[in-house]
């Protein structure tokens, strides 16, 4: 997993894809992408997920994509942050074939379930013609402050990276508390920091962003060389400010 590190520092959410020219994703790659799916390490054991590829003309997103992975998954407890764990590290292998990127929260599916499992959230992809087009300097994100998302002492080397996970609307919806040898990691939900998603969404995308923000996070943790434990909590998904999502125990 720790190969993905780098390439959280050139991953940007492609909102449009355009003048990108006629690069195409090749059948070859589907397949790669599809088989390095099913290589990849969840965040919860035990839960069953798929990914279907459509081409852009059997979706509704309309950002000007080649393609769309589509994600389905068993619904037990955290399967939200978990295809926000597996999502992201496909994210970042995509990001490091150059292959451009953008989770897609409003997209309906063409079958909302397949082979038994219920559809979560689609990622619209396309082939970037021009490393250039990637992110450049990550620092120059809007982003909220680390005062905002992490109370007690600063961590080096993750601290200030796990602010640029991608959310939903850009939400950012992650407190981290820090004791001496523990980081608390909350789910944080404002009324009033939704944008543009429906009041009755917000909790579901905020918990599949949750799980991306647990991969960042491991990902510095790791690249830092901090060993730790992490101990998992169940999110019902409600509508309170703070939710305890993990709680890491620094070794």
């Amino acid at each position: 997993m720790e190969r993905f590190y780098p390439w959280i520092f050139r991953r940007k959410s492609f909102h449009l894809f355009r003048n990108l020219q006629d690069f195409e994703i090749s059948d070859g790659e589907i397949r790669e992408i599809i088989e390095f799916y099913h290589l990849l390490e969840p965040l919860v054991a035990g839960i069953h997920t798929e990914i279907r590829i459509l081409p852009s003309s059997q979706v509704d997103c309309r950002r000007g994509q080649e393609y769309c992975i589509l994600f389905y998954s068993e619904k037990k407890d955290n399967y939200l942050a978990n295809i926000g764990w597996l999502g992201q590290q496909l994210d970042l292998f995509l990001v490091s074939k150059g292959i451009g990127t953008l989770w897609f929260g409003i997209g309906k599916p063409d079958i909302p379930n397949y082979i038994g499992l219920d559809y979560v959230i689609m990622m619209a992809i396309r082939k970037v013609n021009d490393p250039a087009k990637f992110r450049k300097d990550m620092f120059k994100s809007k982003r909220k402050s680390l005062e905002e998302i992490w109370q007690g002492e600063s961590l080096p080397g993750v601290s200030e990276i796990v602010r640029f996970a991608p959310s939903a609307c850009n939400t950012q919806p992650w407190l981290v508390r820090r004791s001496s040898k523990q980081l608390r990691v909350y789910r944080y939900q404002q009324s009033s920091k939704r944008g543009i998603m429906p009041k009755d969404r917000v909790t579901y995308y905020n918990r599949i962003d949750m799980g991306i923000f647990l991969l960042f996070l491991e990902l510095c943790l790791r690249h830092e060389a901090l060993p730790y434990r992490r101990e998992l909590f169940t999110d019902p998904g409600d509508d309170r400010e703070e939710t305890l999502n993990a709680i890491y125990t620094l070794e």
